[in-house]
């Protein structure tokens, strides 16, 4: 039987409350392996990282496309693609371009071999989540949203840039 706190809230007993905190743990510790695993394969098998992977399908889905403009699709800062485009460029895999007489403005675009890679590369990891987020009711996506934010809160990395 559940007990009432001083504020009011049921307490879980303390064998559930921490089987369940137990499993949280594990949940999170298996989504960051997931992401390693996934990252190491990348660069193992493609020499890329998953963002730079992120990169070229955007560019490959899209055309060209500015350095803003990618930061927007990938959902990083303009300055991290600064030297996202740096490693691609250098691996031969985008190259930029000035097609405009303001020669601050530059466009990035694969090269054959970035394309090659994008038709070839898995999908990205995200793709599984986005797919399996769709297929939930926005009741469901509300609450894990909520949920992920009050476990960001916790580790006190809600400013952390994402890269």
């Amino acid at each position: 039987m559940k007990k009432e706190s001083q504020r009011g809230y049921a307490e879980l007993p303390s064998d559930v409350h921490q089987a369940r905190t137990r499993d949280i743990i594990y949940s999170i510790r298996r989504l960051m392996q997931a992401g390693e695993v996934y990252t190491k394969e990348l660069n193992k098998i493609y020499n890329v990282s998953a963002t730079q992977l992120n990169c070229l399908l955007t560019l490959h889905e899209t055309g060209p496309l500015s350095p803003s403009q990618i930061a927007k699709y990938i959902l990083v800062n303009s300055s991290t693609v600064t030297g996202i485009i740096d490693r691609l460029e250098n691996k031969g895999l985008v190259k930029r371009s000035r097609v405009s007489s303001d020669r601050r403005v530059i466009t990035v675009e694969l090269t054959k071999n970035g394309k090659v890679l994008a038709e070839n590369a898995p999908p990205p990891v995200q793709t599984k989540i986005v797919d399996g987020l769709n297929k939930l009711s926005e009741k469901q996506i509300e609450q894990i949203a909520k949920t992920l934010t009050k476990l960001t809160n916790m580790l006190d990395v809600q400013d952390l840039e994402v890269t």
